[in-house]
């Protein structure tokens, strides 16, 4: 069975044929699927997919691009939200410099509240960063100090050096499809060495379709080209790479066991 652990079922490409979609996953494989929301708006929807899908788990938040938009969305919104028995993990939720979408004042004010919602829930926070590695680490490590929580790096593309930080604080690291790309070399050196044990797979669809799905819009059957690929650069059975990044999924998104 793989895990889908991030995706986005309620976006344009996947929301109108999402009957579909989910049926050529459940073809693949994919036994557990998380729906990542975005923005408040996305909330209700996200969590109907939930409510619907039993193989399908929500979660709620708002993604740095948006947090400028966002400033009403606290810590005490977020934990309320998030006591549906259908949510169980905060995020997205971090800091993106390379869009700089939102003052980088406010992305960090909120992530630190979504870290704080997920210390109060007990969820894990899903965490997006892109070339903010530094930043990103230094709260992470502040907010852990403050008291535990856990959570992932959805689509990691950062740096050795940052995997292994994050993953000293705790956090696992979820490899995406764009693992397979060719000028992905750094990251094909980092997630071969990642300790199995912390290591998750996602699709982040509709985008990024894996090799040899390049191009196309993605989708949580995809997950499965990833878990293969990354199987091979391990040099590991894909049915243990499988077996295994979906047993991390519901230790770390334990609320999904029931």
């Amino acid at each position: 069975m793989f895990a889908d652990s991030h995706c986005h079922l309620n976006y344009k490409g996947l929301a109108e044929e999402q009957a579909a979609v989910l049926a050529r996953a459940r073809a693949a494989g994919v036994g557990v699927m998380l729906n990542i929301a975005t923005r408040e708006s996305e909330w209700d929807a996200v969590l109907a997919t939930a409510e619907r899908e039993e193989d399908v788990w929500a979660s709620v938040g708002i993604h740095p691009h948006e947090a400028d938009q966002h400033a009403h969305i606290d810590t005490t919104r977020l934990v309320e939200r998030a006591s549906h028995p259908r949510v169980i993990g905060i995020g997205e939720s971090g800091l993106d410099y390379f869009y700089d979408h939102s003052d980088r004042d406010r992305q960090q004010a909120s992530f630190r509240a979504h870290i704080a919602a997920a210390r109060e829930s007990g969820l894990p926070i899903i965490v997006h960063t892109r070339d903010a590695e530094a930043d990103t680490i230094d709260i992470l490590a502040d907010e852990m100090g403050k008291g535990a929580f856990s959570g992932v790096i959805h689509c990691f593309t950062a740096s050795g050096d940052f995997a292994d930080k994050a993953m000293a604080l705790g956090l696992y690291i979820s490899i995406s499809g764009i693992v397979t790309f060719k000028n992905a070399k750094d990251l094909q050196e980092t997630a071969a060495r990642l300790p199995l044990d912390r290591l998750l797979i996602e699709t982040d669809a509709p985008f990024l379709a894996p090799v040899p799905h390049r191009g196309k819009t993605g989708e949580p059957a995809f997950v499965a080209d990833t878990a293969r690929f990354l199987a091979n650069l391990r040099g590991e059975p894909v049915d243990e790479l499988a077996r295994r990044t979906a047993d991390n999924f519901f230790t770390l998104f334990a609320k999904a066991r029931g």
